[in-house]
């Protein structure tokens, strides 16, 4: 093991307070992956710790491809989320797999949001599932909850679920076209709220690339913050793709970055980019765990022709701004 990996895996071993005199002075100075082993090949991870302390990884591909961990270390690969795909992706792609999963937990039971879609285009649509357990093959689909098509100027895939302090639903969602867009969700359905039909706008890129997606929002310290995936993704060491973020008053934003630009005018404060062998970090999803808050995603390894691979690394929040470890 190198010295920097032995670095970078103490770091990730670190409780939050120990991190705060390790935030780095620039934005750019860009930690390596801690340290995991196993099953690491993923695209666009979403991770949840139950009460027994098991990690559940739900991932892009198949039925929605899932992994285990009992110490975030070591990944087993498991059976994916659906042992049968539900007859209505077939609507939306040829393709029997879905992408891009948010898992979370509310009032007993676990939610996953998911997306279905004919990649290149916006012919998608966003699925939600439920069980009680969290385990693969358990899951119970509940059917689409919003949808797009080639008259739409949002595409939506990439769900998150955030639910603020007052107890209200939000999905963020989307990627190109006109950007990153929100609904309110009913509790009591998970579907869109019928007296709320609002579609906020989030982030967008109005010049040059449209891309931008994966959104996930998490609350701390009286802010919102909105991180996003930017540029290329799925080209192996091709891959441009990046993790930004903004921040906000108002879970509808506006969210602006470090430097007070808009993401609705191409802004975003750069959380992991491209450095030495970890080529396009990127489909993130934020997690807060006992040692605090981690960013998961996957990267394409280099070193490994272009593998996409699973990524792990604590944030750190005392500079008012997530810094990775």
């Amino acid at each position: 093991m190198s010295r920097t990996l032995r670095q970078r895996t103490a770091l990730l071993a670190l409780p939050t307070a120990a991190l705060l005199a390790l935030v780095p002075t620039t934005a750019s100075a860009y930690p390596n992956p801690g340290r995991v082993t196993g099953s690491v090949v993923t695209h666009d991870p979403t991770m949840i710790r139950t009460s027994s302390g098991q990690y559940l990884l739900y991932a892009t591909g198949g039925g929605i491809a899932g992994k285990t961990s009992g110490d975030r270390t070591a990944f087993s690969a498991g059976a994916d989320a659906f042992s049968s795909r539900p007859s209505w992706w077939r609507n939306y792609s040829s393709v029997p797999e879905a992408w891009a999963p948010d898992i979370s937990y509310h009032g007993g039971k676990y939610l996953m949001y998911y997306s279905v879609s004919r990649f290149g285009s916006n012919t998608s649509a966003i699925g939600l599932a439920g069980s009680t357990t969290g385990q693969p093959g358990s899951w119970t689909d509940h059917g689409i909850v919003h949808a797009s098509n080639s008259s739409s100027d949002h595409n939506a895939i990439d769900p998150n679920l955030f639910v603020d302090d007052d107890g209200k639903w939000w999905l963020s969602f989307g990627s190109w076209w006109t950007g990153i867009k929100m609904i309110r969700i009913d509790p009591s359905t998970g579907k869109q709220l019928s007296s709320h039909t609002t579609r906020y706008s989030l982030a967008s890129r109005p010049t040059g690339t449209k891309a931008v997606e994966a959104p996930f929002i998490v609350k701390r310290g009286g802010y919102y913050y909105l991180f996003a995936s930017y540029d290329t993704c799925c080209a192996g060491t091709g891959s441009t793709y990046r993790v930004k973020v903004g921040r906000a008053t108002s879970v509808t934003g506006p969210y602006r970055d470090r430097n007070g630009v808009s993401l609705m005018n191409n802004g975003g404060t750069p959380v992991l980019e491209s450095h030495g062998s970890v080529i396009g970090p990127g489909g993130q999803s934020i997690m807060n765990d006992v040692d605090g808050d981690l960013i998961v995603y996957h990267y394409y390894d280099a070193d490994d022709n272009g593998t996409p691979k699973l990524g792990i690394n604590l944030l750190n929040w005392s500079s008012g701004w997530p810094v990775a470890h």
